[in-house]
């Protein structure tokens, strides 16, 4: 059984027998899967329970629970309509973010849900990211009050509560996700037969048919919609502690910050304007509730279109409450490698890169230290080519909330060493690994 929000997993065996050497092979030798170690001990529990048989074919329910992992771009009910409805009639489509981005989809029949689950369980809705995890959902059936992006009922036209578009004529799929500078076009759904997320033989394409769509020419054309807001507002922020570079720090890592701004009448409040719509998407996903300083930040979705100079004033640490970030370099969705950037959640390990050479872990705990940011309890060093002229590892924290607060304040520190021109502008982001 997966738990792909732990990034842990559940496997029964038919004896204890099993189990043991399965956990003794993996105490000998490192076994990596998808190039992360993976570890391997005894679990408390004694067998793994579901909420139906999967197994069983005439076991299941026609509401599924479909788990999206790395959102890397929006998920509404358009979006999940147009991916799920080819299997049969949508009649109702819910999304919650309770445990990262979820949603339970109701089809009439249970044999449409099965079907669904066969076809799209594992697969990517855009080509490496947001990939759909399907179960079936404990509830047979959904209550919906209201008809907007996060909840819909199909058998209720009277519940809307905007303009929905052409909904149920639009094409099954919707070709490339949208059209931004964060890397290569790449196609949707399905999977191709030899795809490493794919558990059967059997293509989706022989199940589910997606006719092609026409190539969309902006991303203002996604799903019909008018873009939204590339604003974000964060509120709930420590008067004392954060500022605009603090809040760089943090949401530069989901897409380019172009500036920040303090609101003066309501304190605590700042706007952020990042690169588009997608941007601020990803900041909503993975920052909002996410406890920085002992507040819990609110992170949602701004009315206001663009984030204007006005009423600037003096922040408590003595910083400006406005900054303009469009021309710095430490953007990282701006330049030839922004494809390799790696939208993560926070965590509680932190990968640092382009330190100095001769950066030691004495030299970081000080550098903690000296900005009164949590210690690292754990420090790990990749081995870097002979002719590296930077420094890269992970820093490996007791909680989450103290990664995230080390990353806010040293993030883009500047570290001076003897005999170089240049500092080396220190840069941290949350790792994939979840411990050392």
């Amino acid at each position: 059984m997966m738990m792909p929000f732990k990034r842990q997993a559940l496997v029964e065996f038919d004896s204890v027998e099993s189990a043991e050497r399965c956990v003794a092979c993996g105490t000998r030798e490192a076994v990596c899967i998808a190039d992360q170690q993976a570890f391997f001990n005894f679990s408390t529990s004694q067998r793994i329970t579901r909420p139906t048989n999967t197994d069983d074919p005439t076991s299941g329910n026609k509401v599924l629970l479909l788990s999206i992992q790395n959102p890397l771009y929006p998920i509404t009910t358009d979006v999940l309509y147009t991916v799920c409805n080819p299997a049969g009639n949508v009649l109702r489509i819910v999304i919650f973010k309770r445990n990262g981005i979820q949603a339970m989809v109701e089809y009439p029949h249970l044999g449409d849900a099965q079907k669904a689950k066969l076809a799209l369980n594992g697969a990517d809705i855009y080509a490496g990211c947001c990939t759909l995890k399907i179960e079936y959902a404990r509830p047979n059936r959904l209550n919906v009050v209201r008809n907007d992006n996060t909840s819909w009922d199909y058998t209720k036209p009277f519940l809307l509560h905007r303009e929905r578009g052409k909904g149920r004529q639009r094409q099954a799929i919707l070709g490339d996700h949208p059209s931004n500078s964060y890397g290569p076009h790449c196609p949707l759904l399905p999977l191709p037969a030899n795809s490493r997320y794919r558990r059967s033989s059997e293509e989706a394409h022989d199940m589910i048919s997606y006719p092609l769509l026409l190539h969309k020419s902006s991303s203002s054309s996604f799903l019909g919609h008018a873009p939204s807001s590339s604003v974000a507002m964060v509120s709930s922020l420590h008067p004392a502690q954060m500022n605009c570079s603090r809040i760089f720090n943090l949401f530069c890592l989901y897409g380019n910050v172009e500036k920040v701004k303090f609101m003066k009448s309501v304190s605590g409040t700042a706007l952020v304007e990042m690169g588009d719509e997608y941007a601020v998407d990803r900041a909503v996903t993975h920052l909002n509730g996410v406890k920085v300083f002992g507040k819990k930040l609110n992170v949602c979705v701004s009315k206001q279109q663009a984030v204007i100079p006005s009423q600037v004033f003096e922040l408590p640490d003595g910083s400006s409450s406005y900054q303009d970030f469009s021309l710095t370099r430490n953007n990282r969705f701006s330049s030839a490698q922004s494809g390799r950037n790696i939208i993560q959640p926070p965590a509680t390990v932190l990968h640092f890169y382009n330190a100095p050479p001769t950066l030691s872990q004495q030299q970081l705990h000080n550098l903690c230290t000296e900005h009164n940011a949590p210690a690292f309890t754990k420090f790990k060093i990749f081995d870097a080519k002979p002719s590296s002229k930077t420094l890269s590892g992970l820093l490996e924290f007791d909680s989450k909330t103290e990664a995230v607060e080390t990353l806010t304040v040293l993030n883009h520190h500047q570290i001076r060493i003897p005999d170089s021109c240049n500092p080396f502008t220190l840069k941290l982001c949350f790792s994939t690994s979840s411990h050392l």
